[in-house]
């Protein structure tokens, strides 16, 4: 019987662990030594330097917009801003005018001449009118000019009381004018005064930002030729090749932009500031004269009115005539047509004084004054300066609109050319630092 041996038990070992697949997340994650090893060596820094000049030509770009877009910007709202300026002056004329109408009206009793009283009627309708567009074109200017408006309804409503009165022979009617007078000056214009030196005051910002413009051109590009230039000097010294062309046109690009850009706005801001010493200066000047010049003629009227009391009226006629006579001084040599009708004017002021205060004889003052005397009087003198000084401002204030609208246009259209003109330097600057960074792959 043969024995059969039996085999040893086999050993139980346990199965050998399976790789676990590494997340595909945590595989792609890029190492910091790799973001060190691109840039390391000499290719490591073009390729900083070539990230440098791009952004840096870029900003350039951005920086030309923002120049040219403040400086079409600062003309543009000081195009407006004048607008709105002769508006508020408008409106100023006309409130004065409409009470020198009132009070010399006043003078003649009974019922006023037809035509003083339409101009008195066109002249507020004129100014009402200028206020809703003055509202309109400014809403920085909408609540003083809606509480100038409060004011002009008790005006004019002192005014219609002052005539009905006037109409009867009543005294009180002298009262009633006196009344709206003083809440013409005391409540409206001070308004006016206000909107006025605010007005000027925005005209003033934006003329003296429109050079500002070239300070962003300017430092633009001077950061940028800096670093444009200091990647030629780098290359040159690294590659021992002297000139590289797509930067160094980057580089032509850039300067070329700041001098055909930089002259534009210097032209812009020359043609802005001879606006502003001329023709705006002129418009300020005519503007101050004509309010005064009406002022004078109320007080004039309003002295006469008190019949003997009217010292203070008279002494308010000297300051409105001497701001007339300043203001004419500054337009003395491009609008010396008026000089002559206003000083036969007060010429002829004189002579009303002379036979009221001096004379006793207030009825041939009262007919100097209104335009029943024969020959020149107040009334005519006066009304040809005001035809003048009124034809001369609407050409001043045309040519100063028209001056900066032109200073606008002849600024060229890098405005919206800055950013591609910033990215074909950047673009020029890669290229250019491409070509050596391929020499060593």
């Amino acid at each position: 019987m043969t024995q059969t041996t039996s085999a040893p038990p086999a050993t139980w070992s346990p199965p050998a662990p399976t790789a676990t697949p590494q997340n595909s997340s945590t595989s792609a994650r890029i190492k910091p030594g790799a973001i060190n090893a691109w840039f390391a060596g000499t290719p490591g820094r073009m390729r900083a330097l070539m990230i440098l000049t791009a952004v840096i030509a870029v900003l350039f770009g951005l920086a030309a917009a923002q120049g040219f877009g403040e400086s079409d910007g600062a003309l543009k709202r000081a195009e407006e801003n004048t607008a709105q300026l002769v508006r508020i002056q408008g409106i100023h004329t006309n409130l004065v005018s409409a009470n020198a109408d009132a009070t010399n009206a006043f003078l003649v009793g009974g019922l006023e001449p037809p035509a003083q009283r339409q101009h008195f009627v066109d002249s507020m309708t004129a100014a009402s009118k200028l206020i809703a567009e003055a509202a309109t074109a400014q809403p920085a200017d909408q609540q003083a000019l809606g509480a100038l408006n409060a004011t002009l309804l008790s005006y004019q409503g002192l005014i219609e009381q002052a005539r009905a009165n006037n109409r009867q022979g009543l005294p009180i009617g002298s009262q009633y004018l006196k009344d709206a007078n003083a809440t013409l000056q005391n409540d409206s214009l001070p308004l006016v005064t206000a909107l006025v030196k605010a007005n000027e005051d925005r005209v003033s910002t934006e003329f003296n930002a429109a050079g500002n413009g070239n300070i962003w051109l300017i430092v633009g590009g001077l950061v940028t030729l800096a670093v444009l230039v200091y990647a030629l000097w780098w290359l040159a010294r690294r590659t021992h090749r002297y000139l590289n062309l797509p930067i160094a046109a980057a580089a032509v690009l850039v300067l070329l932009t700041m001098l055909v850009g930089g002259t534009a706005l210097a032209n812009a801001s020359s043609k802005a500031k001879d606006t502003r010493g001329h023709a705006y200066a002129d418009t300020l000047a005519l503007s101050r004269a004509r309010i005064a010049a009406y002022d004078a003629k109320s007080n004039e009227s309003l002295t006469l009115i008190a019949r003997g009391s009217g010292d203070a009226f008279n002494k308010a006629w000297d300051v409105s005539a001497a701001a007339v006579d300043e203001q004419l001084a500054v337009v003395a040599v491009t609008n010396p047509e008026l000089k002559d009708p206003w000083d036969k004017y007060k010429t002829i002021h004189a002579d009303i004084r002379k036979k009221d205060a001096k004379e006793g004889d207030w009825d041939t003052a009262v007919d100097l004054s209104v335009g029943k005397a024969p020959g020149e009087n107040a009334a005519t003198t006066f009304g040809t300066f005001d035809q003048r000084s009124a034809a001369s401002l609407k050409k001043t204030s045309d040519a100063t609109r028209s001056e900066l609208s032109d200073a606008r246009g002849s600024l060229p259209p890098i405005g919206w050319l800055g950013l591609p003109i910033g990215i074909a330097a950047a673009l020029l600057a890669a290229w250019g630092m491409s070509q050596r960074l391929g020499e060593y792959r």
